[in-house]
């Protein structure tokens, strides 16, 4: 007999695959960087459609880290410090982006497969068209999750909190926010598939309903006609 299918489905996150003593090396766009330590420049580091692999990217404040169309595999972040992260149309595979804090993230288009964060804040995050699957949040503080029109699957969040996420035409499959602070969603029609906690639906009771095309209203005026 069938084993009983796990719902959610939890996120297949593994570590970056790096080595012990990675050699420092500079950052420089359409570069192809293996077994490095990338060290970015103080202002503008710019990395766009650079090929990183099994490297560290070394902490460092930048006004703007670019890193449009990039592919990195199996890399890790270490506090990172930036304004501006762009990673638009790029490919992130076993990236782990640990503590720092970010102004905004850009992965429109950008495809994610294994990605961690871990203990990052983020101002912005903006995601929309992008493919985001096995990926894990953890004790992140967001400030506005953009996701319209992407495509999360087995994607957990756990001791996070978000301000406002905008999730029009968002598909979701295996999709934890159990573990998501969120004071508000654009679009709650857009969390079918997904799973959150009784505390969470009783939060967010009023728009869900409104949703299902319930009428929500005070029971003020029910009480004075009966008196």
């Amino acid at each position: 007999m069938a084993r009983p299918r796990t719902r959610p489905a939890p996120p297949r996150a593994t570590a970056p695959d790096l080595p012990p003593d990675p050699a420092p090396t500079p950052l420089a766009r359409s570069a192809d960087v293996v077994e490095a330590l990338v060290q970015p420049g103080p202002a503008d580091a710019d990395g766009a459609f650079a090929r990183i692999s099994e490297s560290v990217v070394a902490a460092a404040s930048v006004d703007r880290l670019d890193l449009t169309g990039a592919i990195l595999s199996d890399v890790r972040f270490d506090d990172p410090a930036a304004a501006s992260l762009a990673a638009r149309e790029g490919s992130w595979q076993s990236v782990l982006v640990s503590g720092g804090r970010i102004g905004t993230l850009d992965l429109t288009r950008a495809r994610c497969e294994g990605v961690e964060f871990r203990g990052v804040r983020i101002d912005y995050l903006s995601a929309p068209a992008a493919t985001l699957r096995d990926v894990l949040v953890v004790d992140c503080v967001i400030g506005t999750l953009d996701l319209p029109g992407a495509s999360l699957e087995r994607v957990r969040f756990a001791n996070t909190t978000v301000e406002e996420v905008d999730t029009r035409e968002m598909r979701a499959a295996d999709l934890d926010l159990r573990g998501l602070e969120a004071l508000a969603f654009t679009d709650v029609r857009a969390l079918r598939e997904a799973t959150i906690s009784l505390r969470q639906a009783e939060a967010h009771a009023g728009v869900l309903a409104a949703a299902l095309g319930i009428d929500v209203q005070s029971a003020d005026e029910t009480s004075r006609e009966r008196t």
